[in-house]
């Protein structure tokens, strides 16, 4: 339990970085950090679950401290319906169907990225 409340402090600290950055960088006009957060997370799950089953299958620590922890607090589903449903609301279906895509493609390919480059 102490690992995961470590991994999800810190995956949160990360999680606010990266809006912090994103509104910076990109402004307010689309969720780009989420869509970054679920894309990135997804590929850093993939290649952790497959790192972990071939160096440490019987060991569940890394994988509650990295998985369910850090990229449980980093990757932000709940955020990402709120933007969608935010954008939907505003009259911004375009920007919805477009945001919909992009995490969910985004994120599987991600994921099965980070699986191929851990094998």
């Amino acid at each position: 339990m102490l690992w995961i409340a470590v991994g999800g402090a810190l995956g949160a600290l990360a999680r606010f970085g990266v809006s912090r950055a994103a509104l910076a960088l990109f402004g307010p006009s689309f969720p780009y950090a989420t869509l970054f957060v679920n894309a990135f997370g997804s590929l850093i799950a993939g290649g952790l679950v497959v790192f972990c089953a071939a160096r440490w299958p019987t060991s569940q620590t890394l994988y509650a401290f990295g998985i369910v922890g850090v990229l449980g607090a980093f990757t932000t589903f709940s955020a990402f319906s709120i933007d969608t449903l935010t954008l939907l609301q505003a009259g911004y279906l375009a920007k919805a169907l477009i945001n919909i895509s992009l995490n969910l493609g985004l994120s599987l390919s991600f994921c099965a990225l980070g699986m191929h480059l851990m094998h």
